[in-house]
């Protein structure tokens, strides 16, 4: 049977932690090396309902997408509920690993799988990683088209209907009816990348967590230089169309998709560098936090 380190070490091959942002720290968070992994779960987060899920269920491993601790911690107490998590994973003998931006960044990781299911073909990355040992483009983010352009309103749809289940849904910003041909993806937080966005010149933008202030700004600008460019004065990128549009997606719900991807290519991996094929699941519980969306009540003003 594999051992912990070697799925680790399976893990680290298929998801470089190279790849991480500066500020990340993906990899082993609780876990002894020595132990055996027959059983491997997926979450997207390490909330303590799918803590006890992988625990009742006799998981040796879970891979989350997001990480336990974001910033430096000093202790890990009973005071607190990520001390608590590890206390229930140690005394289970459950191992957590993360692959946050590391994953993203990675072949047939968080942004391609997204981006394929979302039907988007001959994609790179939005910003690509230099790594020489790559048999792949690699990078956060992905770029590329359709195979047929559809309106933005029926693209949406195409992002909805792929996206597991949760009550936030998918707002959209655009002009509903203009046609989408080119796409970026960005799951997870991506109103830090605009500027790159701009720069590729898509049509829609497909991220997540973004506030009003910077979409307002961002298609605000788009609109201005969509109405100088009718009237024949070069501002921008491209034709008169308002670009990019804005889908906004539920953070966990878009990075869940990957496993699509990792619960094939994980055990396959394992079983070529072990002989041992782990069995896999999908802890596919809505961890996004917002568990009710009510319409504004419509008050005149």
């Amino acid at each position: 049977m594999a051992t912990l380190k070697q799925v680790v070490d399976v893990l680290e091959t298929l998801y470089p932690l190279r790849y991480a942002e500066e500020w990340d720290e993906p990899g082993l968070i609780v876990g002894d090396l020595r132990h055996e992994v027959s059983n491997i779960a997926f979450a997207a987060d390490p909330s303590m309902a799918v803590i006890d899920e992988a625990i009742v269920n006799h998981v040796d491993l879970l891979i989350c997408h997001h990480p336990l601790f974001f910033r430096s911690v000093h202790a890990v107490s009973g005071l607190g509920f990520r001390g608590e998590i590890v206390r229930k994973l140690n005394e289970a003998g459950c191992a957590l690993w993360v692959g946050h931006t590391n994953a993203d960044a990675s072949y047939r990781g968080v942004g391609q799988a997204a981006a394929d299911m979302f039907g988007v073909e001959d994609q790179r990355p939005l910003v690509p990683i230099d790594d020489a040992k790559a048999e792949h483009a690699i990078g956060l983010g992905r770029v590329g088209r359709l195979s047929e352009p559809m309106p933005l309103r029926d693209f949406a749809r195409r992002v909805a209907d792929a996206l597991p289940y949760t009550e936030l849904g998918v707002q959209v910003c655009g002009e509903l009816d203009a046609p989408v041909r080119t796409v970026a993806v960005l799951p997870g937080s991506g109103d830090s990348l605009f500027d790159e966005v701009r720069a590729a010149g898509v049509d829609v933008y497909v991220t997540s967590d973004l506030r009003h202030h910077p979409v307002t700004d961002a298609i605000e600008q788009a609109r201005y230089e969509a109405s100088m460019r009718a009237q024949g004065v070069c501002i921008g990128q491209g034709d008169d169309q308002v670009r990019p549009a804005f889908i906004n997606t539920p953070h966990s719900a878009i990075e869940s998709m990957w496993f699509q991807y990792a619960m094939g290519d994980v055990p396959r991996a394992v079983a070529e560098a072990t002989g041992d094929i782990p069995a896999v699941r999908w802890i596919s519980m809505n961890t996004d936090p917002w568990n009710l969306v009510l319409p504004s009540s419509g008050q005149e003003r």
